[in-house]
């Protein structure tokens, strides 16, 4: 069976100074520590990329509730390793397709203000 899905996020990492000064005196594959952080909150690890631009890491992870993330988020800042962290919750696109219909029905109910 696949089991109950999980609702996605993404999230965007910015290391501190002292984290990148560890990362190239003692060079690592994070993967391990980042499925741990996430399979502690009863999530599931779909990527992890170190990229370039404003966030050094983007991790995609399916976790099965926000909250839970608050709580990861809150690990991986209060360890002084991480300078900054945003998540976002994603979803595919057939997956916001219902979400549009659902606006769309939610819309047509809806009067603005001075209607």
């Amino acid at each position: 069976s696949k089991g109950v899905e999980m609702p996605m996020f993404i999230s965007y990492v910015s290391y501190t100074q002292e984290a990148e000064k560890g990362m190239v005196s003692k060079p690592s594959d994070r993967t391990p520590g980042i499925r741990g952080l996430v399979e502690a909150v009863g999530g599931k690890l779909v990527a992890a990329y170190m990229t370039t631009g404003a966030n050094a890491l983007v991790v995609v992870s399916e976790v099965p509730d926000g909250s839970d993330v608050a709580a990861v988020e809150l690990a991986i800042i209060a360890s002084g390793a991480v300078a900054k962290v945003e998540t976002v919750r994603a979803w595919s696109l057939p997956e916001f397709k219902e979400i549009m219909e659902k606006g769309a029905r939610v819309a047509a109910g809806f009067k603005p203000p001075g209607s």
